[in-house]
Formats: structure tokens, sequence, C-alpha cells
């Protein structure tokens, strides 16, 4: 028999102005973002892909001028402005030797706990980036058992998917989503996936994007906080998204007869011949 609970959490995404080879102005912004969730309330805060650095690399090079190691005390004394039950989830550009990672930092008030290795590459990103061994990770956290993917990660099914069945009670997802056509009135189609995986796994998801331009490229402003149910619940193009989310530990139930995991059928899931 499956033991569930629930508890609320305060959710929020948030996008600070990010520029593009300045680290420690980044830094600073950063610092004053999450600064102003030390108070003892759960809270998880998320923050976009690559926000110590930024995202349209020159080249290689400029990346690795960039990135820092995940034990840079940069990273810890960020991470010590947060409140005693806050997590936040920083992208940032990882070296480790010489190699290379888009990575995503979880964080809390005593440093950084976890770091995650985007595993899908998106464009240029192969050019600068080696893909991190793992589909998404999750990680122990004061706001429960928290999943965490980065951007093009999410648009394959398997991952969030993966994330719930190892028991991810939520989902961090910081982005940089270049703004593609589509139209009037309608979300961006990355949102929409986002949407339809939280709906189908019932996770939360918190996604931090960017606004504005670098480099040519415009970013979607597709920053979002979705319910377990698949619906946003806050969006803002240009700053901060906060809601509260319901957290359900250990039930997939929809109703007397159905579940979400028990009704999976992972021995018929396989490619069918012609």
């Amino acid at each position: 028999m499956t033991v569930s609970s629930a508890r609320s959490i305060e959710a929020v995404a948030v996008s600070p102005i990010i520029e593009i080879g300045d680290v420690e102005g980044n830094l600073r912004r950063l610092s004053a973002a999450l600064a102003a969730f030390d108070d003892d309330t759960p809270r998880l805060v998320v923050a976009p892909e690559l926000a110590t650095s930024g995202y349209v690399f020159a080249d290689r090079a400029e990346a690795a001028r960039l990135a820092m190691r995940r034990d840079d005390d940069r990273l810890t004394r960020l991470a010590s402005v947060l409140g005693p039950q806050t997590v936040a989830v920083i992208g940032f550009a990882e070296s480790d030797g010489e190699v290379l990672y888009n990575s995503a930092a979880v964080l809390t008030r005593d440093g950084v706990r976890a770091v995650y290795r985007k595993s899908h590459l998106w464009g240029e990103e192969k050019l600068v980036f080696t893909p991190g061994p793992d589909a998404g990770m999750t990680v122990d956290s004061p706001v429960g058992r928290l999943g965490v993917a980065i951007c093009y990660d999410n648009e394959f099914p398997e991952i969030p998917r993966a994330l719930a069945l190892s028991g991810a009670d939520l989902l961090a997802l910081p982005v940089n989503w270049p703004l593609v056509p589509r139209p009037a009135g309608e979300r961006a189609p990355e949102t929409i996936q986002a949407m339809a995986a939280a709906r189908s796994s019932r996770l939360p998801t918190v996604i931090a994007d960017r606004h504005g331009v670098e480099r040519g490229v415009e970013w979607t402003g597709g920053t979002a906080v979705i319910d377990g149910e698949g619906w946003v619940v806050a969006a803002r193009s240009d700053g901060a998204a906060t809601a509260t989310l319901q957290i359900v530990t250990g039930d997939k139930g929809l109703g007397p007869h159905n579940d979400l995991f028990a009704d999976r059928r992972p021995d018929i899931y396989r490619p069918h011949s012609s």
C-alpha cells in the first residue's frame, strides 16, 4: 500500500539580467535575487541555464574562460545567502580539468549539495560542452526529492518520466529557450511540452528562462511555474514567477480505478515492426 503525504512549498523562478562574459556581475545579480529568500520558508528557487556566464559563446575558449569548478568559492558564497529551507538551482558552465559541462548546481545554505551535467546538448553547445552521463538527476533536499534537468533535456519525455519514477516530487528546469515562431495566442512549444510532461507524471515543474537578446539570439521569456496537473500557475516573461505548489509524495492515483504508474505496461512499450 502506497503511503502518500502532501505539503505546500513556495516555487520561484527568477530571471535576473545576465550579461555574456560578466561572471562577477552575473553572480552579484544572482546573489541579490537570492538574498530575498533568506527567511525560514520551504522554497525552491530556479535561475536560468548558464546564468553565471551567459549562453552565446564566441567559441569554446571563451566558455572555458567563463567556466567554474563545482567547488568554486563563488558558488558557496552564492549559497550562503539562502534561508535554511530554501533550495536554489543555478545554471553554470562547469570546468572539470580540460572538460566543460553545461551544468546546474543545487544550492542550500550549507553550500553546493549536488551538480547535474546536461545530457542532451542543443545546437552549437555540442562544439563547447561534453554531454553529461545521466538522464537528469534526483537529490534529496529541504523541499523534497528534487529532480533536475536542463533545457533541451526536457524535450525527451523519457527524462521527466524517469525522474518521477525515481521518486522526484518536483522538477527544477533551468533553460535558455531561443524564441521560435508560433501561432498568435499560443504558448511557446517548449512550455507546452513541459506542461504535458508535468501532467503525465504529476510532476510540478519550475522553469527559469532568459529574456531579452544576447548576441543576436532573442530569448522566449518562458519563465513559469507549472503545477502537478500540468497548468501554468505563474508566468513572467521578464522577471520572477512565484506560486505555491502542492507537493504530493507517494501518490499517483487518478480516482478509484487508475494510477499513473501502476497502469503503465512497459512490457508492451517497444517499436513496432512494419
